[in-house]
């Protein structure tokens, strides 16, 4: 999957010369927490919640409300912005897009293709996709089992459950160690007793079990 998948296209976005109350107010209107910066059709930067609240006078001022809006008036994006964001390719894997999000403790990137900003793809774009990834929104049963680490491991239990005429909805391979893991499967039945059957009957240890309907 990648992220030209899972971004938002054609995002909002705001200039570098608008003023600081603009960004307030797409921020309130739309429940967003960030946007990209604009300067003459390219990406100089993004302007978060958090750089507003750091630019804005205290709450403690003794300005008043006159002032207060004089003074924000005079902010400009520009002086709030996060320069030269990092940005992600279209074509990258989510993979690569949330190990880039981790690493660099930032909850969002904006998506560029050549010099042109295409899209924006947040933390909650990563989780939704992870949510579909594991088949979180159908129902069936969900089968954790221990594994050793060697070859063809994982074939023998698809395969068991292959020949119970169940369908595999996903399947995710947490590793604990070079030498063990976690597998964790997800079947399109609610009925998969004689598949976890066989499966023990082969000497694997079944962790849990849980079924959603």
């Amino acid at each position: 999957m990648f992220v030209k998948d899972r971004m938002t296209v054609d995002p909002v976005t705001i200039s570098d010369m608008a003023p600081i109350i603009e960004a307030g107010e797409i921020f309130h209107k739309n429940n967003f927490a960030r946007l990209p910066v604009m300067h003459d059709g390219k990406l100089v930067g993004v302007i978060t919640q958090d750089d507003l609240l750091k630019v804005s006078p205290s709450q403690a001022t003794t300005l008043s409300v006159w002032e207060l809006n004089y003074v924000l008036s005079k902010l400009l994006i520009k002086d709030a912005m996060t320069k030269n964001p990092i940005t992600i390719s279209p074509d990258a894997t989510l993979e690569e897009a949330a190990l880039l999000m981790r690493e660099k403790e930032i909850g969002a990137l904006p998506v560029v293709e050549g010099n042109k900003l295409v899209g924006i793809i947040t933390e909650s774009d990563i989780f939704d996709a992870f949510l579909d990834l594991m088949g979180l929104k159908r129902t069936g049963t969900r089968i954790s089992i221990d594994l050793e680490n060697r070859i063809g491991v994982i074939a023998e239990i698809t395969d068991l459950i292959k020949n119970e005429g169940i369908n595999i909805v996903s399947l995710a391979l947490f590793h604990r160690d070079i030498a063990s893991g976690e597998l964790v499967l997800r079947l399109d039945s609610h009925e998969a007793e004689r598949a976890i059957d066989k499966i023990k009957a082969k000497g694997y240890k079944v962790l849990h079990i849980a079924t959603w309907k």
